[in-house]
């Protein structure tokens, strides 16, 4: 695990897109998982105004999670992308893989899971991204396995169909073994809201055993902490 702690959330945009782009320079393919959230849009912008000339035909879109709405919803992970990375960078429509969220969400994740298989390389039999990137709830959930139904995580599937505790929407989430399987994973987590989480992660407190977040260990070892000081604020 690598910490990477910057002044507020412009400056973990910064870098995490300066990291992002030594990828897709070094790679002739390169396979994302991506994440929502309010700090994954900030770096869409900033990558999208500062590294337009990157070779964008190596680079393959996929979605970590998703809420079970429409493209054009308000909602959707796929139209944030859209509107603050995709519509703005020259990629190929044949390299983005969205989730169908306006689909029935079980016959979406079997779906979902077939693509992962037949389109990612294979590594220890489970499909393998070269980059799963991930946010944090201020509950500890990742995509969007939650702590009420963290059983998922260790979920057979390569997808399965989370429900959020409160609004109780549906969605599309890969499971715990894919995201242990990748390559590399990083975490973007801002705010002070985050960082009591943060903190027990960090330290393996025994309350995180409880946070799907604690659970990502990816079997490379290539695992990054994006943060801004005030979510990191409480680690000793």
């Amino acid at each position: 695990m690598e910490l990477k702690i910057y002044k507020d959330k412009a400056e973990v945009a910064k870098y995490f897109a300066i990291y992002l782009k030594e990828l897709i320079r070094t790679n002739d393919k390169l396979t994302i998982a991506l994440s929502g959230g309010s700090t994954p849009k900030v770096i869409f912008d900033y990558i999208a105004e500062n590294f337009n000339d990157l070779d964008w035909s190596k680079v393959f879109l996929y979605w970590g999670d998703e809420r079970c709405v429409p493209p054009t919803h308000e909602q959707s992970n796929y139209l944030m992308t859209v509107e603050h990375l995709i519509s703005k960078i020259d990629m190929p429509k044949e390299n983005i893989f969205r989730v169908l969220g306006e689909e029935c969400p079980n016959e979406e994740a079997k779906r979902y899971a077939m693509v992962l298989n037949e389109t990612l390389e294979i590594e220890h039999d489970i499909p393998q991204f070269d980059l799963v990137i991930l946010g944090m709830g201020d509950d500890g959930h990742t995509a969007s396995i939650f702590p009420h139904e963290i059983n998922l995580w260790d979920a057979a599937e390569s997808c399965v169909v989370a429900t959020h505790p409160e609004s109780a929407q549906k969605r599309v989430s890969i499971t715990g073994k894919i995201i242990n399987n990748a390559k590399q994973v990083a975490f973007l987590v801002t705010g002070a809201s985050k960082a009591e989480k943060v903190d027990e992660i960090i330290n393996t407190a025994e309350v995180s055993k409880n946070y799907p977040a604690a659970l990502v260990k990816p079997t490379s070892g290539n695992l990054y902490w994006f943060l801004d000081e005030d979510a990191a604020k409480k680690i000793k």
